[in-house]
Order: C-alpha cells, then structure tokens, then sequence
C-alpha cells in the first residue's frame, strides 16, 4: 500500500540543512538505525555523493511537475534528487525497513515532497498510481534487465528515462548489431525505444563499494509500438533462439522454433533477409519482419 511523508520520527538522522541530500554520515547512519547490513542478494549499494545524485537527475532531464517513478530508492538519496528537482516521485521499494523509513527521511528534508513509496517486488508491480512519464533508477546489478523490460512492457506512460545499471550490463543494452556486445538484451530493449550510453560511475559514490563498475544509460520511447502484443512474444521468442546459438547462422538457430533449419531458412527468406546471416546482425525490426512472415505462413 502507498505509505506518506511523515515528520515524527526524532530518531532519523538528520542532515545540517533542510534540503540536503545524503552523505556518507547520513546513509551510515540511517542503515545503523535501521540495523540494516546491505545485502548482495538484493543488489543493495547506496549513493553516498550528492554531486553524483544531481548529475543522474539533470541526465535524465527531471522536470518540475512530472511524475517520476524510482525502482529501489534504498535510503533515499536518489530520490531526494529527484523531489528537488520539484517532481513527483513513485517509489517502488521490496525492504519492508526501507520503504517504511523512506516516508520519515523525506518528511524531514523536503517536507513538501509529494512521494508514495509501494512496498512490492518491482518484478510484481502491474499499476502504478497516476501516470509515470520518466523512470529514474539505480537498478539492483542481479535483475537490471528482467525489471527494467518489465517496467517498460506495462507501463506505457514511461516516455524516457535514466537508468544506473552495472557497466557490462549498460553497454549490452545500448549496444548496435553487429558490435560484440549486441545481445538478447539490447534487441529487447529497442523494440521499446532509442538506448544510449550517458557516463560512467565511479566505485566510490556507492556504499559498500562494488567490485564492478556501473553506467547511466538513457533512453525515449519510440512515439508508436512496434507491433501487436502477441507479435512481441513472438519476436522475442526469436530473439532468445538466435542468441542461444550465436555463433550459428539464422537458419540453424532457429531451427528450435520453426522445427527444422530447411522451415527456418524458408522463412527467414520470405522476410527478405539471409538465412546464413547471424543472429547479432538483426535488427529489432528484422526480427519483427521474421515473426510478421511466420505468423502469415501459417
């Protein structure tokens, strides 16, 4: 349920000024009042560097009114950055200690801030309250891709956003056809939008410092979808046999879906594309092309 600022909670840490964001004293000293011990299991490495947090904000192009929604806000500190900007701000929150302190930390800093903060799994979430148009995020390195497709599949209103994901992941998704990174990940994620790499992330604007290093990753919606949702499931059902196998020409990767490679090769021909080409030569589109000609074939 959708939890409100509240300002009674004396025993939150409180920065020197109203409107501060969090520093390292004050994310330490929150994660102490809560007893909380940051867990890879749920991705958890909190922002400590107020610079960083206003850098991802002014990316993202946070504008005054708008709603945004944040994926694991943790102890606030992106999403003090994000209210500053004098935006609406929807977190979606699975720590049942954080999404109950998030409310309190707020309240005192910006206690004119109009948050909701939903205790869920984000992988869950099906409605949001009101209209989201910008996504806003650092992402749990375990489950960047799966929520963030999830977020973009439901939830229409998103038109743009920034992400914060680990680097190998970011660089996969933003990636062309035909670089070495190109993957499952990154035809998925155009077949909802333009991708683009928008900077690095030093190690030490997180506490715990990660052993990897991360990436802000920006993207806007395509103005119109791509085609029907039965002809998404059927692409990305492509997808996933032609990365499988990605070293295998198209008509034996997809051999498992259409039953033999001479089917495949035949149907990969009538989309107009070469049945010997690769899997990491497609784009979205062609791929869609591929699934648009099966389903008239049968």
């Amino acid at each position: 349920m959708p939890e409100h600022p509240a300002t009674d909670r004396a025993s939150a840490p409180q920065p020197a000024e109203r409107g501060q964001l969090l520093g390292p004293a004050e994310v330490r000293d929150l994660a102490e009042l809560l007893n909380l011990t940051p867990t890879k299991k749920l991705g958890q490495n909190f922002v400590i560097d107020g610079n960083s947090v206003r850098r991802i904000v002014r990316i993202a192009g946070v504008q005054p009114g708008e709603t945004v929604v944040e994926i694991g806000p943790g102890l606030g500190s992106l999403t003090l950055g994000i209210l500053e900007r004098g935006a609406e701000v929807i977190a979606v929150e699975i720590d049942k200690r954080l999404a109950e302190q998030l409310p309190h930390t707020i309240g005192l800093l910006q206690p004119d801030a109009r948050l909701t903060v939903i205790r869920d799994d984000a992988m869950r979430i099906m409605s949001l309250p009101g209209a989201p148009t910008r996504l806003v995020a650092n992402l749990p390195y375990n489950i960047s891709v799966p929520v963030l497709l999830h977020f973009l599949e439901h939830f229409w209103s998103i038109l743009s956003g920034v992400v914060m994901v680990q680097a190998e992941v970011g660089h996969r998704i933003a990636a062309p056809p035909g670089s070495k990174v190109y993957g499952s990940p990154s035809v998925k994620a155009a077949w909802y939008g333009d991708w683009r790499t928008a900077g690095t992330v030093s190690r030490q604007v997180f506490w715990p410092v990660p052993n990897v290093d991360s990436i802000l990753v920006a993207f806007e919606r395509s103005a119109t979808s791509l085609a029907s949702e039965e002809l998404r499931i059927a692409t990305f059902e492509l997808v996933d046999a032609a990365f499988q196998q990605r070293r295998k020409m198209l008509r034996q990767s997809l051999s498992s879906v259409f039953g033999d490679s001479r089917t495949a090769a035949e149907v990969i021909a009538s989309a107009g594309l070469e049945p010997t080409v690769r899997g990491e030569q497609l784009t979205v589109h062609d791929f869609l092309a591929i699934a648009q000609e099966a389903t008239r074939l049968e």
